[in-house]
């Protein structure tokens, strides 16, 4: 599929280490995850693209063009008009999901890699059983989706406000995240393909078995109080991945740079130098 030419947010720093960062959503942008990591610019080249169809990237192509792997291959083609060398990418969420697919697809192209608040294992189905607290949180944003009045970027929007309190986990957390979110251009360009059952899996097959083989340096990067992916499956992933690094962060949700900021950013440049 032909790649289009996305929207780019960039951080000035040595061209030879740059940093990918993919965002997650996927009908959101890139803005949301601006900090902690613009703290690099100057030690890295940071690079925020939002995918095709999402925030200032452009929209309106074909249901058939919202797929996992056109994704992919509008970042490769990103890259490639940086040049040949390798890159650090850092995936959050659904991002990590890609970032996955981005190296399975074209390993020369990574250094490192981060996979934040994602996942490389399956989702089990009572993975979360046990834990009343997540069902209280998220029940707001299921009461978004399930209204019929809402359609488009509004629904984007509007489920990703209600759900606030599932994704962080701190109240003292919270306004600095509703501020965020509020910065977000949303879309709803894969949110049709989603609805008809037509989007592929963006988790790639054997994940864990096929990032082992590659052999890449690669730091799991993760909330403790997620309520979208198991903390505990970046380190049963960690464990099937010699080169792989589970980092857990208490006090932290879904969004853990916004909830940890800190140490999520120490956990990065460590990972990164």
């Amino acid at each position: 599929m032909r790649p289009v030419e996305l929207h780019v947010t960039r951080a000035a720093g040595p061209a030879e280490r740059t940093l990918l960062v993919i965002h997650g959503g996927p009908d959101w942008d890139h803005s949301y995850l601006l900090d902690p990591l613009r703290e690099l610019a100057g030690e890295v080249r940071v690079l925020w693209p939002d995918l095709r169809g999402c925030g200032r990237s452009p929209g309106g192509l074909p249901p058939g063009a919202y797929t996992p792997d056109a994704a992919v291959g509008d970042l490769l083609a990103l890259l490639g008009s940086l040049g040949d060398g390798p890159v650090d990418v850092l995936g959050f969420s659904y991002g990590g999901l890609l970032a996955q697919r981005l190296a399975l697809a074209a390993p020369e192209r990574v250094r490192r890699l981060v996979i934040a608040s994602s996942t490389v294992l399956p989702v089990p189905g009572d993975a979360f059983d046990g834990w009343p607290e997540r069902a209280e949180r998220r029940a707001a944003e299921a009461r978004v989706w399930a209204d019929p009045t809402l359609d488009g970027p509004e629904l984007t929007r509007s489920a990703a406000f209600a759900g606030a309190p599932a994704n962080v986990w701190r109240a003292a957390a919270l306004a600095e995240y509703r501020a965020r979110l509020a910065r977000v251009r949303f879309t709803a360009e894969w949110l049709g393909p989603f609805r008809a059952g037509t989007l592929p899996p963006a988790l790639p097959e054997r994940a864990a078995d096929r990032l082992a083989a590659l052999g890449l340096p690669t730091l799991l990067l993760h909330g403790r109080q997620d309520m979208v992916f198991p903390a505990e499956l970046a380190r049963e992933a960690a464990a099937r991945i010699p080169t792989a690094r589970a980092a857990i962060l208490d006090e932290a949700g879904h969004m853990a740079h916004v909830d940890q900021p800190g140490p999520w950013l120490t956990a990065v440049r460590a990972h990164l130098a």
